[in-house]
């Protein structure tokens, strides 16, 4: 098997896995475990966080779903019309999951640490999906492109942060809290650099001048 082939089952696998994890959600009542738990009741038993934790982990389970079939050049060449179906899915459902992330942002255990981590997650979340949008709209192909894998990357997150947390108590019996306090910006910023990395070897230049090059064949120089 070759290693973009594992590379890119590995990609599916976590996504699917999970893009379906809230479903949870809605078959178990998960009030008393996972993320909730560490939640004060006086704020699960107001009428405002639960809805839009649900618009969270709902919306966000679908960028996951939709987004990872986007990156496959063949799948895209083979059907036009569902890939432009599927990144407006992927769009739509990004702005709604980023906006509520960034509200239940200023809720997250672990104070504002944990807040500013997940908060500039979702505002760049919303920021690069935007950016995305923009540019395919414009016929700039390659930076709609390099915009969705810095967007994907991201959306990456809630895969990362569910491998790092369960990490860092069974197998390093870190604090909850101080663990959270960290994965808030671990289960997101290496994604970012990773993403910024393949978008250098896509181009075949240094990080710093992959924009302005981009800027120059935009402009015929």
């Amino acid at each position: 098997m070759k290693l973009k082939n594992l590379s890119w089952g590995s990609l599916a696998f976590f996504a699917i896995a999970i893009g379906l994890y809230p479903l949870t959600y809605y078959i178990v009542d998960m009030r008393s475990a996972g993320l909730l738990q560490s939640k004060p009741k006086e704020l699960l038993n107001s009428t405002f966080y639960i809805p839009v934790f649900y618009t969270h982990i709902t919306f966000g389970g679908i960028a996951l779903l939709s987004g990872w079939t986007q990156f496959s050049r063949k799948l895209r060449d083979k059907n036009l019309n569902m890939h432009r179906w599927l990144g407006k899915v992927y769009v739509i459902a990004v702005v709604f999951s980023s906006l509520a992330g960034l509200f239940i942002a200023f809720f997250a255990s672990g104070g504002i640490i944990s807040s500013l981590g997940f908060g500039l997650l979702a505002i760049l979340w919303f920021a690069t999906v935007v950016k995305a949008y923009t540019s395919i709209r414009k016929k700039k192909i390659r930076e709609h492109e390099n915009w969705m894998i810095r967007n994907y990357a991201l959306a990456f997150a809630a895969v990362t942060l569910r491998i790092y947390l369960p990490l860092s108590q069974a197998a390093f019996h870190i604090d909850f809290t101080l663990a959270y306090r960290v994965i808030s910006w671990l289960c997101w910023v290496p994604n970012l650099i990773i993403a910024g990395i393949i978008i250098s070897r896509r181009s075949g230049l240094p990080l710093y001048i992959v924009k302005s090059s981009e800027e120059s064949r935009a402009l015929g120089k």
